[in-house]
């Protein structure tokens, strides 16, 4: 039998560009995680909210932010994830950062940059999309604005579970949870979508609705509009039974990305 994934979503109200504060918060969070996981996910921007203004809040990889991280993952045996800004070469990117127990960094960037919102004149889009293995598992990991970009998260990287974290808006959070399940579906993957809450610098109101979904679109666990962390458990071999008897990834078309 393969190994099931214990999983932890961190759901919570973002101090709107207040690192200190949100490390805070999280630090309570974390010390109330009530059972071990495997997989502990955080929103886009956890230590900011979904701000333009990156001068001032960007880390750097070799920065402190990335040692709590490593920090977390170590403490409890999990790969923790969550997208940060992050400056690198002059640029700015949307990056979901992987923290690994053994002190391993890995990290996947944002590709579709939100253009309603300008983010494209401020961050570097990815150029690349990688899997992660953790524990038996194959992870992709996108953010937000991806979500409404099937090819991107197209299942031709052999990944066994989909991960999306986001700063995902109140307004629009329909198409948040109707897109979620159609990854699920078309992927024949488990889908996390991690969502915050609260209300942003800007205004925006966010209501979380974070969830776990099978392969089939079902949801495993959701929540509402509170600030909560959320348990779910993955069967691999659920999963490999449910691909070998309905084996429609083997009749998917062949897509390029334009890098």
């Amino acid at each position: 039998m393969q190994r099931d994934l214990n999983i932890a979503l961190v759901q919570y109200d973002i101090e709107w560009q207040d690192i200190a504060s949100n490390l805070r918060k999280l630090d309570v969070f974390f010390n109330t995680l009530s059972c071990p996981v495997d997989l502990i996910v955080l929103p886009e921007m956890f230590l900011t909210g979904f701000t333009m203004k990156p001068q001032g809040l960007a880390v750097e990889m070799r920065g402190p932010e990335i040692d709590w991280m490593r920090a977390k993952a170590a403490k409890y045996d999990a790969l923790v994830l969550g997208s940060l800004i992050v400056r690198e070469d002059g640029q700015y990117f949307n990056r979901c950062v992987l923290a690994y127990p053994d002190g391993t960094i890995s990290y996947q960037d944002k590709r579709h940059l939100f253009s309603y919102a300008g983010e494209e004149k401020v961050f570097t889009p990815a150029k690349t999309r990688k899997v992660f293995e953790w524990r038996g598992w194959t992870l992709f990991c996108a953010v937000c604005y991806d979500l409404r970009f099937p090819v991107w998260s197209r299942n031709d990287l052999g990944y066994d579970l989909l991960i999306y974290v986001a700063n995902w808006p109140k307004v629009r959070v329909d198409a948040w949870r109707r897109l979620l399940v159609a990854r699920a579906i078309e992927n024949q993957s488990y889908v996390i979508g991690v969502n915050r809450v609260g209300k942003d610098g800007n205004g925006l109101i966010y209501d979380g609705h974070s969830a776990v979904l099978d392969f089939q679109g079902d949801s495993l666990v959701s929540a509402s509009n509170n600030e909560v962390i959320l348990y779910a458990k993955a069967s691999r071999q659920a999963l490999l039974d449910y691909r070998a008897r309905y084996r429609f990834l083997d009749d998917k078309d062949a897509f390029g990305i334009r890098l």
